[in-house]
């Protein structure tokens, strides 16, 4: 046995919350706990050497505050019917994540709100007759709902032109367009915004550990012991926790399935790579203001849907394209290509197999993907900017998702999920959030949830301060317009939206 092993073996210190995995979902949940529970001990486990620096890191997502008002994958068409459930669904979702983040900043929490969060135009764009008349029929049904008054539609060439000039230059008139927008959607940097609550937790005491990797989790009685690794020293330390949040991005399954939680079992990851083309020509960046989303590609997932995206990253104003969807078998950006093998499990090979089977259009997308170049990309990118030339975009590698395979009952097997999954123990005493879109818009939400499953007997108690933090919590804001204006003003005035 190594001096190493003998020491970690030694030596263990008692927290009551370890948070594993330093990005925007952890520190959400750490910022909650502190403003429910400030007595209690929290540490962080980062196994890079820096905080947000994986899916939360504002060059790894397109920064959509993501409230439904221009992604068309939220509003599908069913027989000539607009369904808009999932986007008042996702809409209340953020509308809680925008009263959480104006609580934090009035607690002094969150000091510079404008540094994570900026008011850019959200658009939907189509083209083409079929693309132009459901955009039409959304705008109708989505504009006459309160959650998005203020929604406006053109299929006007001339006011297209206005409103986006980089879109309009060079475009032929032989082929209908049609925009809806509306001036109330947001740029996010998630990864400024978990440095915000990260410095206030280590200022508050929270023990963060970054270059720290946690290569033991199992429960030990009521609590669950965890063995971390020093990165750069390869020592070991033990640390027991009365409750775990595995906020870990692409490698949370694989830590899900280290606890040896049954409620894990069947569950299986399929990892998909992104990039980005990143204008470089500061005339071409100043020329567009606005997030511009355009209807996906058929078999391509939710996170791959076109966009000509606006950013507010460090104060400078930037300019994106894509995702283009890629593949390999890691869980993270930085992580190991037998992320994927190692996931394999006696349990979940049913239901990656299923899968296989399932999403044959997925799996000819993501072929499609991996042979285009870097012409074909640009190709892509013209079908919005018609005018683009090579020379003013590079392309850079976005963040790794690692979508949800879920195990089902019944003749599928298994299903592909979109969205965010929350695993948890049964007995409250560990959860995991799988998945990726809408993510991190919704994580105010989705922590609510891990404290709603994890943390019953104390909900009473705190209903009262999470009401304060959100007031719109258990309340259906689609339903009460009061309410959705009030907290919209206040939400707009406490984050500087309208400065």
């Amino acid at each position: 046995m190594s001096d190493s092993t003998k020491k970690a073996q030694l030596v263990t210190d008692e927290v009551d919350v370890a948070l594993i995995g330093a990005g925007i979902m952890s520190a959400t949940l750490g910022a909650m706990l502190r403003t429910l529970e400030p007595e209690w001990s929290q540490v962080v486990f980062e196994r890079l050497d820096a905080p947000a620096e994986e899916s939360s890191s504002p060059w790894n997502n397109a920064g959509t505050g993501h409230s439904a008002l221009c992604e068309l994958n939220y509003t599908p068409e069913r027989n000539g019917k607009i369904d808009i459930s999932k986007a008042i669904g996702v809409n209340e979702k953020f509308q809680l994540s925008r009263q959480f983040w104006a609580y934090q900043v009035g607690k002094g929490v969150l000091p510079t709100p404008r540094d994570f969060i900026n008011p850019v135009p959200h658009v939907s764009f189509g083209h083409g007759d079929d693309q132009v008349e459901y955009l039409r029929k959304r705008y109708e049904v989505l504009a006459a709902h309160p959650l998005f008054v203020g929604m406006e539609y053109t299929d006007d060439r001339k006011v297209f032109d206005e409103k986006l000039p980089l879109m309009g230059e060079g475009r032929s008139h032989a082929t209908k367009v049609a925009i809806s927008w509306t001036d109330a959607g947001t740029d996010i940097n998630y990864g400024e915004l978990t440095k915000q609550f990260l410095a206030d937790a280590s200022a508050q005491g929270t023990e963060i550990r970054y270059g720290h990797e946690v290569v033991g989790l199992r429960q030990d009685g009521k609590k669950w012991k965890i063995t971390v690794k020093n990165r750069h020293t390869g020592d070991l330390s033990v640390f027991r926790a009365n409750f775990v949040f595995v906020g870990a991005g692409g490698m949370a399954i694989r830590l899900l399935q280290m606890s040896g939680i049954p409620e894990i079992r069947g569950f299986g990851g399929f990892p998909v790579s992104g990039q980005w083309l990143r204008c470089t020509n500061p005339e071409i960046i100043e020329q567009h203001r606005a997030k511009v989303y355009g209807k996906a590609s058929v078999g391509a997932p939710p996170m791959s849907v076109p966009h000509l995206d606006t950013r507010v990253i460090d104060g400078e104003k930037g300019l994106l394209f894509g995702p283009y969807a890629g593949w390999t078998p890691k869980f993270l950006k930085e992580g190991s290509w037998f992320d994927l093998p190692r996931s394999l499990k006696l349990t979940n090979l049913p239901a990656m197999v299923a899968v296989g089977l399932q999403e044959m259009g997925l799996t000819k997308y993501l072929i499609t993907e991996l042979l285009k170049d870097q012409k074909a990309k640009m190709a892509s990118l013209r079908e919005y900017m018609p005018t683009a030339k090579d020379e003013d975009w590079e392309l850079v590698t976005a963040g790794q998702r690692v979508q949800v395979i879920k195990p089902i009952v019944g003749p599928r097997f298994a299903s592909l999920e979109f969205g965010t999954t929350l695993v948890n123990h049964f007995d409250g005493s560990l959860a995991g959030l799988l998945g990726a879109s809408p993510g991190a818009s919704i994580a105010p939400a989705a922590m609510v949830e891990v404290l709603e499953r994890c943390f019953g007997e104390y909900m009473v108690k705190w209903a009262p301060m999470i009401k304060e933090m959100m007031p719109s919590y258990g309340v259906k804001l689609s339903t009460d317009e009061a309410l959705f204006k009030k907290m919209w003003e206040y939400t707009q005035t406490t984050l500087r939206l309208e400065d």
